[in-house]
C-alpha cells in the first residue's frame, strides 16, 4: 500500500493511499494552513473525516487551549442542534497531538435517541503555532477507523519552534 503525503507549511501529514485527501481554499500560507480528508466506506460513502488547522500565532499570544476547545465544542454542538441532532460531548481531558501537549473531548450525535455519529475535537499550542483536530465520522465509521486516526495523529510532526 503505497502512501500519498500532504505538506502544508510546518506540517506533514501522512495519509494512508486510501484516504481522499481534499483541496480546501487557503488562507494566507504564511498565517493558516487547513488539510482535510476523507476515508470511504465500501458503498462509497464517507465514513471518517479527518481536518487539521495549523494557524501561526502573533508574537507574545498565549492561547488558552481549554477555552479553545470549550469554544470548538459548543460550535460542534449549535450546529447539530441547528441541524435536529443532539450531542453530548465527554469532559475535556489532557492528551497530545503528535508530541504537543493537548486537550480533547468526543462527542456522540444522536437523532432521536438514536447514535448516529461520532466527533473528536482536539487543541494545542506552541509559543509560535496553534492547531485544532478534528474527526468525525458515522457511529460504524468511527468504530471501524479510530485505531488508523490515531495512527495518523500520533504520526503528526508539528513545528513547535518559536
Amino acid at each position: 500500500m503505497a502512501l500519498g503525503s500532504a505538506w502544508a507549511a510546518d506540517t506533514l501529514i501522512i495519509w494512508p493511499s486510501d484516504w481522499e485527501v481534499e483541496a480546501l481554499p487557503q488562507t494566507d500560507a504564511a498565517v493558516q494552513m487547513r488539510q482535510r480528508a476523507v476515508k470511504h466506506d465500501a458503498n462509497g460513502d464517507p465514513a471518517m473525516v479527518v481536518e487539521l488547522t495549523q494557524t501561526r500565532l502573533q508574537p507574545g499570544h498565549e492561547v488558552n487551549v481549554q477555552g479553545v476547545l470549550l469554544e470548538m465544542r459548543k460550535a460542534v454542538q449549535v450546529n447539530f442542534v441547528h441541524g435536529g441532532f443532539q450531542s453530548v460531548c465527554t469532559q475535556m481531558k489532557t492528551s497530545t497531538l503528535g508530541e504537543v501537549p493537548a486537550a480533547e473531548t468526543t462527542c456522540t450525535i444522536t437523532q432521536n435517541g438514536v447514535h448516529v455519529m461520532t466527533q473528536t475535537l482536539v487543541a494545542a499550542a506552541s509559543k509560535a503555532l496553534a492547531w485544532s483536530l478534528s474527526y468525525a465520522g458515522s457511529k460504524e465509521g468511527y468504530a471501524a477507523n479510530r485505531d488508523e486516526v490515531m495512527r495518523i495523529r500520533d504520526s503528526l510532526r508539528l513545528d513547535v519552534s518559536p
